[in-house]
């Protein structure tokens, strides 16, 4: 593993490569450093550019870069056009690189066991709530028993505090998520589980396979960009397509 990003441990097909990277190897200066990729975040122009073009070298194409909004909706890598407004991408293409940037927020990469499709999705609490990942499942059109998941770096169960109105959401519509929420101490404050949250609403989808889930972005400040920590901070990447 490099320390500029993270090759998934999860038995993909041959077919299906994925990354996802940290806050290394890049040439932003602080409080973008180093490998900052949104172009959204105050950054010099020219240093994302400088960036991006490093984890391009890396792939067979530019990625599908979107404009993430924590909405639900699902585009296809291979056809879209310019940035869209999204917060999922999908391929059948082999070289159509799907990407979602995040700094706490959780991405989910998808891919069948056939090594047939591929997914990426954005996932922050409203998206997770509204249904991102059944969306990207749902996109890849394939059975979701022959899918797998890998959910990368996010902000971890000791970090996430939320009030009560995320909580009661989750809650409403899946009484058992209730296991992903305990008290933060602070009246209307909840620790949440935010990985524990995507495999509930994956396993209700059908999908068993579902791999990675550790570590937090707020705990690892050498590693990991973290919006909760730092506010003004960069962007990673997280990226899967076909060859």
């Amino acid at each position: 593993m490099s320390d500029a990003w993270i090759v998934p441990d999860w038995p993909a097909p041959a077919r299906v490569r994925a990354l996802s990277t940290t806050r290394a190897g890049g040439v932003s200066a602080a409080p973008y450093a180093s490998l900052n990729l949104g172009t959204h975040v105050g950054d010099d122009p020219a240093c994302v550019a400088a960036n991006r073009a490093r984890v391009r070298s890396l792939l067979p194409a530019e990625p599908c870069w979107l404009n993430q909004v924590h909405g639900t909706a699902v585009v296809d890598a291979a056809t879209a056009a310019g940035v869209p407004a999204a917060d999922a991408a999908v391929s059948r293409t082999p070289g159509a690189v799907c990407v979602v940037m995040t700094a706490d927020c959780l991405p989910v990469l998808l891919c069948d066991r056939a090594g047939t499709v591929v997914g990426a999705a954005h996932a922050g609490w409203r998206g997770l709530h509204g249904g991102v990942i059944e969306a990207c499942v749902a996109a890849m059109q394939v059975a979701p028993s022959e899918i797998m998941a890998w959910l990368g770096p996010a902000i971890g169960p000791q970090a996430f505090e939320v009030g009560d109105e995320v909580r009661a959401a989750f809650v409403a519509a899946d009484p058992g998520a209730d296991a992903a929420f305990r008290p933060a101490g602070a009246p209307g404050k909840w620790l949440a589980d935010i990985y524990l949250l995507a495999r509930r609403r994956l396993a209700a989808l059908g999908v068993t396979a579902i791999h990675g889930g550790e570590g937090c972005t707020v705990a690892e400040p050498a590693r990991f960009f973290s919006f909760r920590r730092d506010g003004a901070t960069g962007r990673m990447a997280s990226l899967i397509w076909l060859v």
